[in-house]
């Protein structure tokens, strides 16, 4: 019923609250990245010209995994195994899903298939696809997605950057109910704080796994908050750096206050190698900076300004400015969408340890498991206040 006209006041404060809500749900909706459906990088790069398959391990605390085929384990946790294939003519940088309908193998990333497992069998089949392996291809990647992410779109950024790292180790996704609408970013905060125990087992029993090289963490937006809380609750039972096995753990715009990364970090301490990525036009940190009380975010920090540049300093991390990088209007997904950053990160996860030409192989009853793809042939990142090899990452 209409019950007449708003008085003038009142009708500007109704568009005020609607342009807010919008601007709110155009921004966060972003967390997948600006390289997620069609769009394009900026970066072009010779694309992929066969069928890649991806065989992923997953994790889930979401309380409706039907759709990945997991099955619920102690502590509410869902267990999965998952293989997704990459199109050929993949563009890297972008992740290839059809406008509407269902994907085509042969254009699009599709999932193959995906079985529900128990815990038990959850680790002893993540031992057996190391077994076998020597180098870098023994590690561990665990990917973390951020705020408002389905398990569909977490599963195709996970292979994507599997594929365009040429990452040739095993990747294992850590999934949490984040997918609660646009405007429920308080609540989704909650959810993560409720997943951080699950994540924190995680992480441990990853790296008890029998021959297993290094676990490296790369954890985007809200959930890099998450994968730092873990990491910090390790650390106060005294598995700082995993019994040697914790590897990068990398950071992209994370959503982060930076008075907690301060206290995560002193607790981490020296036994992680942290990076974090940063970029000054990261749209959906500043918005959340402005809910938060104008906190600053560690992601929207700016290496240029010398207060922040103090303050990275101060902290003992590795920082990649990813602010020439960016290619949508959000900019909240770099790590992902730049074919040069995402090449890049996968050289530093295969950089050569001197651990690594004495490390003898485990191989289980059934053998070698998926061989390796081939490496990566761009150079490792570099910091920004390092020297910088031919090609890297300034």
């Amino acid at each position: 019923m209409r019950l007449g006209p708003q008085p003038r006041k009142e009708r500007l404060s109704a568009r005020l609250r609607v342009a807010t809500a919008c601007a709110f749900m155009t921004l966060l909706s972003g967390c997948l990245g600006d390289g997620g459906g069609s769009s394009m990088s900026l970066f072009a790069t010779k694309p992929v010209t066969s069928a890649q398959s991806v065989t992923m391990f997953i994790a889930s605390t979401r309380r409706d995994d039907r759709r990945g085929g997991a099955a619920a384990g102690d502590a509410g946790v869902h267990h999965a195994m998952a293989m997704m294939s990459a199109p050929p003519g993949h563009q890297p940088g972008v992740i290839e899903a059809p406008t509407f309908g269902k994907p085509n193998r042969n254009s699009h990333f599709t999932l193959l298939n995906a079985s529900a497992m128990t815990p038990d069998r959850f680790t002893g089949e993540i031992g057996s696809h190391i077994s076998g392996r020597v180098g870098a291809d023994r590690d561990i990647l665990l990917y973390v997605h951020g705020f408002n992410t389905s398990l569909e779109e977490a599963r195709l950024r996970l292979a994507q950057v599997v594929v365009d790292a040429r990452f040739g180790g095993v990747p294992v996704l850590f999934t949490w109910p984040s997918e609660s609408g646009m405007l429920s970013y308080v609540s989704a905060k909650e959810r993560a704080t409720a997943s951080r125990d699950a994540l924190r087992g995680l992480i441990r029993d990853l790296a008890a796994t029998p021959g297993v090289g290094r676990v490296h963490v790369l954890a985007h937006s809200m959930g890099s908050w998450l994968a730092m809380e873990a990491l910090r609750e390790n650390a106060l039972a005294g598995s700082a750096n995993l019994d040697g096995r914790l590897g990068d753990v990398m950071l992209a715009a994370p959503d982060i206050d930076l008075a907690v990364f301060r206290q995560q970090m002193a607790r981490l301490g020296s036994a992680a190698r942290v990076s974090i990525f940063v970029s000054r036009g990261d749209r959906a940190l500043s918005l959340s900076s402005r809910i938060a009380g104008d906190r600053p975010r560690v992601g929207a920090m700016d290496p240029k300004n010398p207060q922040d540049a103090a303050d990275l300093r101060a902290l003992g991390v590795r920082v990649y400015d990813l602010s020439g990088f960016s290619n949508g209007f959000i900019g909240h997904g770099a790590y992902a969408d730049a074919p040069d950053v995402i090449r890049s990160i996968g050289a530093q996860l295969a950089e050569p340890r001197k651990e690594d030409s004495t490390s003898v192989a485990v191989i289980d009853a059934r053998g070698p498991q998926d061989p390796a793809p081939q490496g990566p042939a761009a150079q490792p990142l570099a910091p920004m206040d390092g020297p910088t090899p031919p090609g890297a990452l300034r």
